[in-house]
């Protein structure tokens, strides 16, 4: 499997499907959430907040990885596992707006005093028929 994301699945991460993202909990069990993500070409970028489960978890484990089906095939995958490289304030709360545009095709609701983040993931395993 190779360690980058190919121009198809850049692609398939550009359109508005839910992508899966596993993180390890503290017991060494998975967690599972649905996010919306985007890519800067080279790594995913996955938008949430300070507190939430998944930013606890990859403070603690950078591992995760990532599913997601092609909304327009459903036999199309990407399959990624990877690391966290990266948590960033900056530009967070702009990166929520333009992933809303993308998915709900309206404004993001900003809750009052919620810290937004973008986790950045770097890719080291790319699969599936999308790949």
């Amino acid at each position: 499997m190779p360690n980058t994301l190919s121009s198809k699945a850049r692609a398939l991460l550009e359109k508005a499907a839910l992508v899966h993202l596993a993180t390890v909990m503290k017991d060494g069990s998975p967690q599972v959430s649905p996010v919306w993500v985007d890519t800067d070409g080279t790594n995913i970028l996955v938008n949430t907040a300070e507190g939430r489960i998944k930013t606890r978890n990859v403070r603690r484990d950078a591992r995760v990885a990532l599913s997601l089906t092609d909304p327009d095939n459903q036999y199309a995958t990407l399959l990624i596992r990877g690391r966290v490289v990266e948590v960033r304030a900056q530009g967070a709360k702009e990166h929520i707006d333009k992933l809303s545009q993308k998915y709900v095709k309206r404004a993001y609701t900003h809750r009052p005093g919620e810290l937004r983040l973008i986790l950045v993931i770097k890719p080291e395993r790319v699969g599936g028929s999308g790949a």
